[in-house]
């Protein structure tokens, strides 16, 4: 058993072996500046010594030379976004120059800085997940200027969702960043994401979770004897430990009580001690706080709705009262151990003068406020806050808590703070703003906007939560002109990320239909087209491409509905295999001087991010490689500009990566998928743009050769049926047919190839280059059934015949060759080596430079191929090409001579 002894906290006793956990882990920090990160996650219930472990923690690591960052949540506090991170942070970022701060945090500045109050938010709705990763990116930058540095945070139960989430985000990688995280909290008093977050960072420590324990019965007399002294009798403080359950905060509660009451430590007087513990606490607490005065108990209710920077100015203003009677106040509280001052050791920095003793007091204090009394606190804190200049959004916690009362002032400043925090990155926030607003009510002419606002705002978290408020919204007379089709826009979007895509297309042709011809009416149809256009089901509108032809055909281009209407055209004709030369025309007529036009970027979230896709996917598969690498690199450093980190992020990625394969260059692919791939698994699998990064990843890796790397992503992410009801580009089903037949499932192989003929066959969809089943099946069915080999063979080349572009008809004389043999297969082989000599595709160039080498025995077609092999990164199309040439300098040694028939590309015979 831990000695029993007395230490600078009463809540250290009996903390020997936590204290010499942070003390160790402190020493490991300051050794080294290349010395790995650690976190220690603390878990007791109230009164415990979570706090004063803190504490020690500071005390220790300040004697070392550290640099000590301290935050703590607050009850009332957990509705304001950002609240403990910027605790953490500000103190930091404000002893900065502003140049100093933006030059430190670089490009995350405009992201994270309005987050954490140094700078403006922007005019764009700010992306949740990249402004954590850019809170993250801060602390570690600002964490290698101030090494060693630690990180405490108390009550982190109580700590808002979005400093959690970037708690988890932050403890999940410590190993490489030199910084002790310390994070003390209760077991409960949490649920829904935030205990998601909190079980994650505990999840995260690679030291067991410190649980601490109640004082045992000799802590309990020893700390008894140490404050009443010596003369404590074994009997009385056997009692102090029962009454108090051994919890160290109330056995220091307790004991100031005896001491206050000057009652003997001895046996008889151990009966009055449970009368003294109700006191300091639940109602006992209040009961002795309205025996200090009405005044007193007035600025202990302000002090517990303000929750913090507690000032005596701001409790003044808020309980009405003046100046000096409201310091005698203050006064009396810290007296009666109810308000205290700041710890300067805590390190938190702040205007306040004044601080509740413990949280159990404070909470005690804010639920004893009578029910009406308390929400017109509130009411009156939050225009303190506002008349501050501080914002809608910094009142709003107070807001949030005004009886309803159909205020449309009321309804317009919660409004002004959900933008406020959606703007921020705090959809959360902006959330319960406007479901509040929704209580007051608002005025009938603006109750479907704020309907609107809040579908807007679930949009990115709750898609179905989303869908009721903006039909409840739609079914509203006072919603009409563009306010209406934007409403009716998001609607579907948010049906197509639930997976109701007929609904979503219903929903909006079922608009379109109520409209006069006109930009309105063209931009729902151009929506609706786009819906149908990306859905993957085996039904399709019959006479769609003619209708969406014959509608593009009137577009010139002058207006952003028209230009969505030429890509979709684009699009389509893409996909169903016309000629590209016609394809790329639609295309090229909606840039302006070869750039997106304005109100068409990739962060404009008039149209979204689909419509772009659709553009940049037509130039992939029409052999307009820079064009459509220019457009995704534009995304990428539009998505990182803005700080969108989630979806958007993970499509940029997934597309470069695309963009590489078809150009050749494989290990770049490779490289943009796996960390398309990575960002995927954070923002959730089974969605559309999981499918994307795990199929380009797989084809990608079959390219290079890597079949048993590709089989391993396939099962480890599920890339296999069913599939995504969008369609996804490769086509899937082409690359899990490939796939099958690379690890040996042949017939699994050529049924999965057979599935997406049938699939492609229901759609229109006949482009031989994205759908590239008919060359695989081709060339598995040689042997079985030669006949239908070449049937498809000879319809595969017609496809890309009609197509017209260098690398379809290529690929599909490659597959032709595959299927002769003699000079026939020469002969193929070489005209697909001229065709691919012209793609802008190099491995697809470098496999038939191999192939015809092989054919010919051209040593010189074998080199050629083996070196557009290795640039490529096709590992395997290299071995094979290094394995032909070696087989064939033996056979030449063997022989002492070789011959071979020359002529076509090459001219050295092997």
């Amino acid at each position: 058993m831990t000695e029993v002894r007395p230490t600078a906290s009463a809540s250290l006793w009996e903390r020997d072996e936590e204290i010499a956990t942070i003390t160790a882990v402190v020493d490991t920090l300051c050794a080294d500046r290349s010395s790995p990160g650690s976190l220690l996650v603390l878990r007791g219930e109230s009164g415990l010594g979570k706090t004063a472990l803190l504490a020690e923690t500071r005390r220790i690591a300040e004697q070392r030379g550290c640099t000590v960052w301290s935050a703590r949540g607050g009850e009332t506090l957990r509705t304001v976004p950002f609240n403990v991170v910027r605790q953490l942070l500000q103190p930091a970022l404000l002893s900065m120059l502003p140049e100093e701060a933006r030059e430190y945090l670089g490009d995350w500045y405009d992201i994270a800085g309005p987050a954490l109050g140094i700078a403006e938010p922007g005019d764009r709705h700010a992306d949740p997940q990249g402004v954590c990763e850019g809170l993250v990116a801060a602390v570690r930058r600002l964490a290698r200027r101030d090494w060693p540095l630690v990180l405490t945070v108390d009550d982190a139960h109580w700590a808002d969702q979005e400093t959690l989430n970037w708690l988890s985000a932050f403890t999940e990688n410590l190993a490489d960043l030199p910084v002790l995280v310390v994070v003390a909290r209760r077991p409960g008093d949490i649920s829904g994401v935030s205990t998601h977050h909190l079980d994650a960072v505990a999840a995260a420590t690679e030291h067991p979770v410190t649980v601490l324990s109640a004082l045992t019965p000799p802590a309990a007399a020893g700390l008894t004897r140490a404050t009443l002294g010596e003369n404590a009798d074994a009997a009385f403080c056997r009692e102090v430990w029962a009454v108090t359950g051994g919890n160290p905060y109330e056995t220091v509660e307790l004991l100031a009580k005896v001491q206050d009451s000057e009652l003997e430590p001895v046996e008889a007087n151990a009966g009055e001690l449970r009368a003294l513990n109700r006191s300091a606490r639940g109602g006992g607490l209040v009961a002795r706080l309205e025996e200090l005065g009405i005044d007193a108990t007035r600025f202990a209710w302000a002090a517990a709705i303000l929750g913090s920077d507690i000032t005596v100015d701001l409790v003044a203003e808020l309980a009405t009262l003046d100046h000096d009677d409201a310091v005698r106040c203050a006064e009396r509280l810290r007296s009666a151990r109810i308000l205290t001052t700041p710890d300067p050791g805590t390190g938190r920095s702040g205007p306040a003068d004044l601080e509740f003793v413990h949280p159990l007091i404070a909470t005690a204090v804010y639920n004893s406020i009578p029910d009406a009394l308390r929400r017109a606190m509130h009411g009156i804190a939050a225009r303190i806050v506002t008349d501050s200049g501080r914002g809608a959004a910094a009142a709003s916690r107070h807001l949030l808590e005004v009886h309803p009362d159909d205020d449309e002032e009321l309804v317009r400043q919660l409004r002004d703070a959900a933008g406020e925090h959606l703007a921020v990155g705090a959809p959360d926030a902006a959330r319960r703003c406007l479901e509040r607003a929704l209580e007051e009510p608002p005025r009938p002419e603006v109750h479907a906007r704020v309907l609107y606002e809040l579908g807007c705002a679930t949009f990115l978290t709750a898609p179905a939560r989303t869908i009721g408020h903006l039909r409840t919204a739609l079914g509203m007379s006072s919603l009409d002109g563009d306010a209406r089709v934007d409403a009716v826009v998001r609607l579907s979007q948010a049906l197509l990320h639930n997976d109701q895509m007929e609904e979503a297309v219903r929903t909006v042709d079922e608009e379109a239909a109520r409209l006069e011809p006109g930009p309105a009416r063209m931009r729902l149809q151009a929506v609706q087209f786009m819906w149908e256009g990306i859905h993957a089901g085996e039904t399709i509108a019959p006479g769609r491409s003619e209708r969406l032809a014959d509608l593009a055909a009137t577009c010139t281009g002058r207006d952003n509905s028209e230009r969505a209407l030429l890509i979709l055209r684009g699009f389509d004709a893409m996909m169903r295999g016309e000629n590209a030369e016609v394809v790329t025309e639609n295309s090229d007529r909606v840039l302006v001087n070869g750039r997106l036009a304005p109100g068409l970027g990739w962060t404009d979230a008039e149209w979204g991010v689909e419509l772009l896709l659709m553009l940049a996917s037509t130039y992939v598969y029409t052999d307009r490689l820079d064009r459509a690498e220019s457009l995704y690199n534009e995304a990428l450093r539009s998505y990182e500009t803005a700080g969108w980190s989630g979806g958007h992020l993970v499509l940029a990625h997934a597309y470069i990566g695309l963009a590489h394969r078809r150009r050749g260059r494989l290990a770049a692919a490779e490289k943009s998928l796996r960390e398309s791939l990575r960002l995927a698994e954070r923002v959730g699998r089974g969605l559309p743009l999981y499918w994307t990064a795990t199929c380009n990843l797989v084809d990608t890796l079959l390219v290079r050769g890597h079949v048993d790397e590709a089989w391993e992503v396939a099962e480890r992410h599920g890339f296999a049926p069913p599939y995504p009801s969008t369609i996804v580009l490769p086509d899937p089903r082409s690359v899990r047919g490939r796939l099958l037949l690379a690890v040996g499932r042949t017939k699994d192989g050529i049924n999965e190839l057979e599935a997406a003929e049938k699939a492609a066959a229901s759609r229109g969809h006949h482009n031989p280059v994205h759908l590239f089943w008919a060359a695989d099946l081709a060339r598995a069915l040689a042997t079985e059934d030669p006949a239908r080999a070449a049937r498809l063979a000879v319809e595969y080349r017609s496809q890309a015949e009609r197509f017209g572009t260098d690398t379809a008809i290529g690929e599909a004389l490659r597959c032709a060759a595959a299927l002769e043999t003699g000079r026939r297969a020469v002969r193929l082989a070489a005209r697909a080596v001229a065709y691919l000599e012209s793609s802008p595709c190099q491995y697809e160039h470098a496999a038939a430079r191999v192939e015809y080498g092989i054919l010919a025995r051209s040593r010189t077609d074998l080199e050629r191929g083996l070196a557009l092999a290795r640039s490529c990164g096709a590992d395997s199309l290299a071995a094979r090409a290094e394995a032909e040439l070696a087989t064939a300098t033996g056979r030449a040694r063997a022989a002492g001579s070789a011959t071979a028939p020359g002529g076509e590309p090459g001219n050295r015979p092997l």
